[in-house]
């Protein structure tokens, strides 16, 4: 395989004919998936069984407390937290008027179905509403909204006639409701609409059914796994390969493909090669990077990412650059790339909220709106949505993304126990699964019976404990019996696996 470029330095305008390739990554209780455009890697997805994403799904709620000043309540939905239903997300009777008051659409004890809009972060809940949304492959269905909508991604005007003209011709003969057109139904047959509209009815109904019956705190319904719910949401066209290093799961991949998107089955793939599919893509070391403070540029300057629970702050430094001409010549290359590397930076940690950028000072105004217009553009390929004010008096820019799942860093790793938690280091829990694809590389590589890993004492504790029958399910994989040896002088990110 050929070297390949930093990442940190490539352009990341999308063009049409930019392929995409998907790469899943398989262990037991952890599914990660990699989405790379162009062959560069772009966004990184990790669910665990323990931890499972939330959004999309459908509980039996109940409310539990109306805050009146705050415009909103708490539910409790049988999560771990209560959460938090604002009153702009409560869906009112047909033909209401202005924004009612909280205490007219809500009241403690009150029963309804809720879907989570935003995972828990931090310290908070997570976020619901009662504007049901069920997605599909080209559609998402809203049983209390009304028309037709298409996404704002679907840009060529015919088509989008094309689908408003053919979406409205087939609503009179279903249920009430409102319908998107995702980017996906850009040319799809009108019977591939039809059939998914016809398919969104009857999964309402049935959810109708089981809500009516469930007790509060009860989930209804569930959100596809990770590696199908990929399948459904990128856009079939674009998608030049899909890799899955598990039979199990690519023909449960081919199975949903054949149903809902027959062209993508020939594309999936099972990887077979003897190097862990991450590790021969480079993955795992991007994986690495991306939990890394500082990121080297090209230039030989370097950004700064700070993540905090109100915000992030990128700072742009100039580094060992000191270019060819002027100072401000120097000043603006920098951040023009700094505008791309930011763009893919927070999709690669998925970086929400409120983002400070602390682009170098510039004195030119016509500098300051390339500087600009390129972040803008490298933002314009990111799937969440983004918002980008001006250049501030200070310098800064402001900007929000929005935030539906927690970032990379919060999912692999947790405070550091011995700075107080100024900085994170890996989980226990993330270093279990390291530990698990491991086991499983190194089987494949020595003919010893026997497996030791030595580790430090919380993930051994962890591994004997919680995680012990994942470990039983790698031990049966790998075809070797496993040891665990407690390290005192490991940190919890430290382990080795030795043949013995």
């Amino acid at each position: 395989m050929g070297r390949r470029r930093s990442p940190s330095i490539t352009p990341y305008f999308r063009s049409d004919n930019m392929s995409e390739e998907i790469l899943i990554s398989v262990t037991p209780r952890e599914t990660r998936v990699a989405l790379l455009e162009g062959g560069v890697l772009q966004e990184i997805y990790v669910e665990r069984t323990r931890r499972r994403g939330l959004v999309g799904n459908l509980y039996k709620g109940k409310v539990t407390r109306v805050l009146p000043g705050m415009q909103a309540a708490f539910v409790e939905a049988g999560l771990t937290r209560t959460a938090f239903l604002h009153a702009s997300d409560v869906a009112k009777a047909a033909g209401a008027g202005e924004p009612a008051d909280v205490r007219a659409l809500l009241h403690e004890g009150q029963e309804l179905l809720v879907q989570v809009l935003k995972d828990p972060l931090g310290s908070k809940g997570a976020r619901l509403t009662t504007r049901i949304s069920i997605p599909s492959r080209y559609l998402v269905y809203m049983p209390h909204g009304s028309g037709i909508g298409l996404s704002t991604r679907l840009t060529e005007e015919v088509e989008r006639a094309r689908l408003k003209e053919l979406l409205e011709g087939f609503a009179p003969e279903l249920a009430p409701g409102g319908y998107i057109a995702r980017t996906a139904a850009e040319g799809a047959e009108p019977e591939a609409l039809r059939a998914d509209m016809l398919f969104l009815n009857r999964l309402w109904d049935s959810i109708r059914v089981q809500a009516e019956a469930a007790p509060s705190g009860a989930l209804v319904h569930e959100d596809l796994p990770l590696a199908l719910r990929i399948l459904r949401d990128v856009s079939g066209e674009r998608v030049k390969s899909v890799q899955v290093d598990s039979a199990e799961t690519a023909a449960r991949m081919r199975q949903f493909a054949a149903m809902f998107m027959p062209a993508l089955v020939g594309r999936i793939e099972e990887y077979k090669g003897e190097r862990p599919i991450f590790e021969q893509h480079a993955i795992e070391e991007e994986i690495g990077r991306a939990l890394e403070r500082k990121v080297p540029l090209k230039s030989g300057g370097h950004l700064v990412i700070d993540q905090t629970e109100s915000m992030t702050t990128i700072d742009v430094n100039t580094g060992a650059y000191v270019g060819h001409k002027t100072l401000e010549d120097t000043i603006v290359k920098t951040n023009l790339e700094a505008a791309q590397t930011i763009a893919r930076q927070l999709r690669l940690r998925n970086l929400g909220g409120i983002i400070i950028l602390d682009f170098i000072d510039m004195t030119e105004e016509s500098h300051k709106q390339a500087v600009l217009t390129a972040l803008q553009q490298a933002l314009a390929q990111d799937h969440a949505k983004t918002q980008v004010s001006a250049v501030s008096a200070l310098g800064l820019v402001e900007m929000t993304r929005k935030r539906t799942r927690e970032s990379l860093e919060h999912v692999l790793c947790e405070p550091c126990p011995t700075c107080q938690g100024r900085r994170t280091v890996k989980s226990a829990e993330t270093v279990c699964y390291d530990v698990f694809r491991e086991l499983l590389r190194a089987s494949r590589q020595t003919e010893a019976q026997e497996l030791r890993v030595l580790a430090a004492q919380e993930v051994v504790d962890l591994l004997l404990d919680e995680e012990a029958q994942a470990l039983a399910e790698v031990s049966v994989r790998a075809g070797r019996t496993i040891r665990l040896q407690a390290e005192a002088l490991y940190t919890q990110e430290q382990f080795d696996v030795v043949p013995i």
